[in-house]
């Protein structure tokens, strides 16, 4: 899902926390489910409760990477997981190898279930018959994009206009262009780093071939491409050198100092939450350039050590039920990974007041039935920063020329695999 940093908390209190294993307190069973960042499960745990009042749910809320190590931490022991986890799509090619860990849900008649999503967000939480997870969201990508400053360097506004300007990826680096000379002041995109990542998510295959998950970084024409075009635009100084949901991110969305950034439905919460009242009505969403990819989307899984895997996986299932889904979607623009969702009327009707009342729900279901996944590979978590520093070390001004800044990224890549 969304692999930001809100509610951040550190190591030592995510151990404390798993060392307070669920128990059952005054009859009622407790259950505990862990995340990271907001998956708006708030209100739903909440209307579970009132619908199980045998049942008492605790959300645990942290960060992204801390989540996620800990979560290793947990099944390497045999303890502290919580009951319910939420795995992350980047990580999920690692748990299924690592499935002993696991509640097998077919046991509990889930594979009764895999028509509710899209084939291939059923077959990314599944091992052959077995199932690891039933799939959250997804993160079909469109482009958000400033109206006024478009307005400023005198390039169209509307979002059928700007998704012509735009239909390609090259096409987006030359309306870079145009843009820095019209408005030197204000940067086209956040980061190469985005542009890279979404990209790259267009690509069916990144930094290993789905045939035997042998690392083809360094020869795979998409990743070269994506890393030359971002580090060029980079290079001519027309990003922001803001990372996504960083501290950097949010001032520059407030302050409008940047024009474009490729956006899961996710993100335009962050954005709001960022850009403030001030900002209403200045931001808009049309198609991304290229194909549809996908950028998020996670699993809820149920570790075998928790006390009570019948009711985590029944929690599982109704916070991935359609109902849910759609829930998500119209409070917090959190997409489904279920045709039937977001192919609803209401979904596809709903629009966004923020976004100068953006048909969000049209272009977000359009993109996710272009949406091809592609494939990650065991360690992807292990190459992929590499490549992202090296684009950061193009916007620090290291003297790194794209060329300089590609070899090293390879370099590190094939190390941290050794």
């Amino acid at each position: 899902m969304r692999t930001i940093t809100r509610a951040a908390t550190t190591a030592a209190a995510l151990v404390l926390l798993a060392a307070c294993s669920p128990s059952d307190a005054g009859g009622k069973t407790k259950l505990t489910i862990a995340t990271f960042g907001e998956f708006g499960y708030a209100p739903l745990i909440a209307e579970y409760e009132k619908l199980h009042p045998d049942v008492t749910v605790q959300n645990r809320v942290t960060d992204f990477d801390t989540h996620h190590k800990g979560l290793a931490t947990q099944l390497a022991t045999g303890h502290g997981a919580a009951d319910v986890v939420a795995i992350e799509e980047q990580y999920i090619p690692q748990y299924r190898k690592a499935k002993d860990k696991f509640v097998d849900l077919a046991s509990y008649g889930a594979r009764d279930l895999e028509k509710q999503w899209a084939p291939w967000k059923w077959a990314q939480g599944t091992d052959g018959g077995f199932v690891v997870g039933l799939g959250t969201d997804m993160g079909s990508l469109a482009l958000c994009y400033r109206r006024d400053l478009f307005q400023a360097a005198g390039l169209p506004t509307g979002r059928d206009e700007v998704a012509k300007l735009m239909p390609d990826w090259n096409a987006y680096a030359a309306t870079a262009e145009k843009f820095t000379r019209q408005t030197p002041d204000v940067k086209f995109a956040d980061s190469a780093g985005t542009v890279y990542t979404a990209m790259l998510n267009q690509s069916p295959e990144n930094y290993f071939a789905q045939r035997d998950d042998s690392f083809i970084g360094d020869r795979n024409p998409s990743v070269r491409n994506a890393f030359f075009l971002s580090g060029d635009i980079a290079l001519k100084g027309q990003t922001a050198g803001a990372t996504t949901f960083t501290q950097a991110w949010n001032v520059a969305i407030k302050q409008g100092s940047f024009a474009t950034v490729a956006c899961p439905a996710w993100m335009l919460s962050q954005i709001k939450e960022a850009g403030g009242d001030a900002n209403k009505g200045k931001w808009d969403v049309t198609t991304v350039p290229g194909s549809s990819g996908n950028q998020g989307g996670s699993f809820l899984t149920v570790p075998k050590q928790g006390e009570h895997p019948k009711e985590a996986y029944e929690l599982a299932r109704w916070l991935t039920a359609p109902e849910q889904q759609k829930k998500l979607f119209l409070s917090d623009g959190i997409l489904p990974s279920e045709p039937a969702v977001y192919e609803d009327p209401q979904v596809i009707a709903h629009t966004d007041p923020y976004f100068g009342d953006a048909p969000i729900g049209r272009i977000f279901a359009a993109s996710a039935d272009k949406l091809r996944p592609n494939y990650r590979g065991l360690h992807d978590a292990d190459v992929r920063p590499e490549f992202g520093r090296a684009l950061g070390r193009i916007e620090d001004k290291t003297d790194q020329s794209v060329d300089q800044a590609w070899a090293e990224a390879v370099q590190q890549a094939q190390a941290a695999l050794k």
